[in-house]
């Protein structure tokens, strides 16, 4: 198995956690609130992870363009966790988390127009099959 696969499964793994385990934070505040200490643990989770793992002569390399693309990245993130967190406090936590997961069709459709990415037949049906389940589940 290839190391960058192996990672992606370790990442789903931890998404798979951080949804029941958010939910379960959820109960008896607002999902707001409950966002809001998320993302200061997340915070400091993720600078303690950098002091660790970054060279300090790598900060010399960064450009304003990481700048503006990685903070274009924090907005969408902190915009999917606001409205995550919305719809966790009220829905199911697996249905929530299964709808979001709609957002690989986005991702491939993107990746495709931006980087040129291939879209294979295989990816098309996996995709297909994703926006039928988001629609299935989005339904009462």
């Amino acid at each position: 198995m290839e190391r960058w696969v192996a990672y992606a499964i370790i990442s789903m793994l931890f998404a798979g956690f951080t949804a029941v385990i958010a939910k379960q934070g959820l109960t008896d505040i607002s999902a707001e609130l409950g966002l809001t200490v998320r993302t200061l643990f997340v915070c400091a989770f993720i600078i303690f992870f950098g002091l660790l793992s970054i060279a300090p002569a790598e900060i010399k390399n960064l450009q304003k363009h990481h700048y503006i693309w990685l903070a274009l990245s924090a907005l969408t993130t902190a915009g999917s966790w606001i409205f995550y967190y919305k719809a966790l406090k009220m829905g199911d936590v697996a249905t929530v988390a299964l709808i979001d997961k709609g957002s690989v069709v986005v991702t491939v459709l993107l990746a495709w127009l931006l980087f040129k990415e291939a879209i294979t037949l295989r990816m098309m049906i996996g995709a297909i099959l994703i926006v039928a389940g988001v629609i299935v589940l989005s339904r009462k």
